[in-house]
């Protein structure tokens, strides 16, 4: 028999966001990653361009500064993509997190999106 897994769907992870797209925002998906929705990303300082969130960077992307919408393809090249970037309730459980996060630095960056707005229940 044959298995399936269900991915995270697109936006799954949402409660809540304001009225039209005023908590979404078109941005730049760094290449060479392949994401799922849920995502938390940070932004790479030198290029302003999103990324996986990596508590243990110090390129920028150590700070949470939103969430993908959709699932994403960049493993070949920057990819343009949909982040919830303000003032939105979302689903803790349903984010993805680096696999090596800790709580203390899950609670820290959940603090950072809390800072733009970004609630997790």
């Amino acid at each position: 028999m044959t298995t399936f897994t269900e991915t995270p769907h697109a936006g799954a992870f949402i409660v809540s966001e304001s009225n039209g797209t005023r908590s979404r925002a078109t941005a730049t998906l760094e290449s060479g990653q392949d994401l799922l929705a849920g995502t938390v990303l940070g932004i790479v300082t030198a290029s302003g361009k999103y990324t996986q969130f990596d508590q243990d960077g110090a390129d920028g992307s150590e700070t949470a500064a939103g969430i993908l919408v959709y699932p994403t393809d960049a493993t070949s090249a920057d990819t343009a993509c949909a982040a919830i970037v303000r003032d939105a309730e979302v689903h803790g459980d349903q984010l993805t997190w680096p696999a090596d996060i800790e709580a203390g630095e899950k609670t820290t960056a959940i603090a950072q999106l809390a800072s733009l707005g970004i609630i997790v229940r």
